[in-house]
């Protein structure tokens, strides 16, 4: 597991905080975990994030950090969710 500074916003609290965080975890385990993620919990945790930015573009704008971040894009994580019939999405770098 990689230590990564995730994007945040200054004025979330930190019940938001860790709501946006375990997102962003979801992700960042869908690539690095050999099993991936349920895609039950990662759509969960997104619907909770959507809860503190439910704005599309400042959605956009975290998620472009996230990806400078990481090397990890949530778009593709949750693109891959949505189109899959399993239970979990496993993602790779690039794919």
């Amino acid at each position: 597991m990689k230590n990564f500074s995730y994007p945040l916003a200054s004025d979330w609290t930190t019940d938001e905080i860790i709501t946006v965080t375990a997102f962003y975890r979801q992700v960042e385990d869908a690539y690095e975990l050999s099993q991936g993620v349920l895609v039950e919990a990662l759509l969960s945790a997104y619907s909770a994030f959507k809860t503190v930015v439910p704005s599309k573009s400042q959605e956009k704008q975290l998620g472009k950090q996230f990806e400078q971040l990481t090397g990890y894009s949530w778009y593709r994580t949750l693109k891959a969710a949505h189109e899959t019939a399993k239970k979990s999405v496993k993602m790779t770098i690039g794919g």
